[in-house]
């Protein structure tokens, strides 16, 4: 199992730590829900240090890119960055990733997930065919999600950069903490504003910018937070996590994604995702919320009102903001319209539940 540069940080808070993605990582510190409330209503920091990072470089960059990702990366710009998927030769989803434009038709830098490092680099790889200069650089970068609607006024102080004013989805590089080279992007995965920032584990540099973020935000009730509250954050906005709610069987078509699916270029099966959105898809992926107590959880099965199997619930939990159980999971299309009545089977039990609209917060 692999440390982060901050896993004794994370021992020395109290964490109840475990094994995610090879990683030992911080689950909770002082628990789920209060963890959670600490982001939507203040700011809390994220060790998201065991996710993958490619640097794509040369003439070639953004072709291979155009290649293997579904969205159109032309149409990012230095500065921007842009969510997209990897999908596969059988109409699923090797996986979900964002691509940084660092230098455009360049530079470029692909963030993937944690338990897809080596996939993702090999899937790539075999694409690679003009000769694009490839780094992976995932095991000596650090990245730290710092979130909520105080985030980034607790951290412009230590900032050489205006990070106050970045637009959703947009980057900056510079000094951070007295660190140079830091990327700081607003793409977060909860739904409450703030900032990730990205540097090379040096000199270091680790202990220097975490310790210099709790030390500017611990007197504004900045907290450390663990991957339990990150899973019903992003749960709370609708947002896909990979591996539960998308994976290699998964079409993006399915799963809701058709806006970062572009058929303006060629890409990897492009051709046959195309020819399922002419005919429809037979399931969907929907967010859905209980109406009587029960919590939906990973795989249990979705039901109509006579018993009939039409799904399968992929995420769900007991979402903290909004004190109710939600969901999603994929039904038949038939069942996929907003208010439609749906039953999850909970240990044989029939619970009844509706489609609704996300984010659910």
């Amino acid at each position: 199992m692999k440390n982060t540069p901050f896993t004794q940080k994370h021992i020395d808070f109290g964490a109840k730590m475990a094994e995610f993605a090879g990683y030992n990582m911080p689950i909770s510190y002082t628990g789920i829900n209060d963890e959670h409330a600490a982001v939507r209503k203040n700011a809390g920091v994220f060790d998201v240090s065991h996710m993958g990072e490619f640097i794509l470089k040369g003439e070639n960059a953004l072709d291979l890119i155009q290649r293997v990702t579904s969205n159109d990366a032309s149409k990012i710009t230095d500065g921007q960055a842009q969510y997209s998927c990897l999908p596969n030769t059988t109409g699923g989803i090797v996986d979900d990733l964002i691509v940084y434009c660092i230098e455009q038709n360049k530079t470029y830098m692909l963030v993937v997930n944690a338990s897809n490092i080596e996939k993702d680099w090999n899937w790539i790889t075999a694409y690679n065919t003009k000769g694009v200069e490839m780094h992976n650089i995932s095991d000596k970068t650090c990245l730290l999600a710092i979130q909520g609607p105080n985030a980034t006024k607790i951290l412009q102080p230590l900032a050489g950069v205006d990070i106050m004013n970045l637009k959703y989805y947009t980057f900056v590089k510079g000094t951070f903490a007295g660190v140079e080279n830091v990327l700081i992007s607003a793409t977060g995965y909860t739904g409450s504003g703030g900032v990730e920032i990205y540097f090379e584990d040096s000199n270091g540099a680790a202990d220097k910018i975490w310790d210099a973020i709790f030390a500017a935000g611990s007197p504004q009730g900045l907290k450390p937070i663990g991957l339990g509250a990150r899973d019903t954050l992003r749960l709370e906005m609708g947002y896909c996590l990979y591996g539960n709610d998308i994976n290699d069987t998964t079409s993006p078509l399915e799963a809701g994604l058709g806006w970062i699916t572009k058929f303006t270029k060629p890409f990897t099966n492009s051709e046959a995702l195309q020819a399922q959105k002419a005919a429809g898809v037979t399931r969907k992926l929907v967010g859905f919320e209980m109406l009587e107590r029960g919590i939906p959880r990973h795989d249990y099965i979705i039901k109509d009102a006579n018993g009939n199997p039409i799904g399968v619930v992929t995420s769900g939990t007991q979402a903290p903001t909004l004190n109710k159980a939600v969901g999603l999971g994929y039904v038949a299309t038939a069942h996929a319209g907003i208010d439609s009545e749906i039953y999850i089977d909970i240990r044989n039990t029939l619970v009844k539940a509706k489609v609704v609209k996300a984010p659910f917060a």
